[in-house]
């Protein structure tokens, strides 16, 4: 990891949604305090147990955020990309982390301390209230996952996983199988058996490596 305080990286400030409503010279100051670094695929931007005390903004690459099981798993929480953050919730509490945040591609992650993102608060209150639109975005997101893993059956969390990236009879995953399959509690193989068990079926049809045409929407809900 290298760092700087480089402050030519606006982009990273305006395109986050909690600070891309700000005016240009709102985003410039918000600019002069944020700290960029540069780190390779495999590093980690923060470990469990560690105190954060700033928010993670990803600017480039992409960052995989995970959890151990009691068992000493993965548990894919979500998958951070350009725009994306990380750390809010320490950035109100004074609970250590609970998961890791893995750079799975080279990425430029800026960050905000927790004193000058307080300062913000105070300055621009809609930024507070773009946090909690994500933070409901998020608890949507974990209670989908919750629901996914009540079922039983890997056939029905990868159907109903597939139901929610479907668009116009297509499904587009936003990830690669290792990552799908710790992100509903399976492994990579059984994945790649269940799909081909659902194109033998005639459910689904795959297009690319991430995109299948749904032919039998149906019985792919009735899984």
């Amino acid at each position: 990891m290298s760092s700087t305080c480089n402050h030519s990286y606006r982009g990273c400030v305006a395109g986050v949604p909690i600070f891309n409503h700000l005016e240009a010279e709102d985003l410039d100051e918000i600019m002069k305090t944020v700290h960029s670094s540069t780190y390779q695929k495999g590093e980690h931007l923060y470990h469990a147990g560690d105190t954060l005390g700033a928010l993670y903004i990803v600017h480039k690459g992409k960052v995989r955020i995970y959890r151990m099981n009691e068992e000493g798993k993965e548990q894919l929480v979500r998958l951070l990309s350009a725009g994306d953050f990380t750390g809010e919730l320490a950035l109100f509490t004074n609970k250590k982390e609970e998961a890791y945040a893995e750079v799975v591609e080279d990425a430029q992650v800026c960050r905000i301390t927790q004193d000058d993102l307080h300062s913000f608060l105070m300055q621009y209150p809609t930024i507070a209230l773009k946090i909690m639109q994500e933070f409901a975005t998020r608890l949507d997101t974990a209670e989908t996952q919750t629901a996914l893993f009540a079922q039983e059956r890997v056939e029905t969390r990868i159907a109903k996983y597939l139901l929610t990236c479907t668009e116009n009879n297509t499904a587009r995953l936003t990830m690669t199988k290792r990552d799908l399959a710790s992100y509903l509690g399976t492994t990579p193989e059984t994945i790649s058996r269940r799909f081909s068990d659902m194109e033998r079926s005639g459910i689904i049809q795959k297009q690319d490596s991430r995109t299948f045409l749904i032919l039998d929407q149906v019985q792919l809900e009735e899984l």
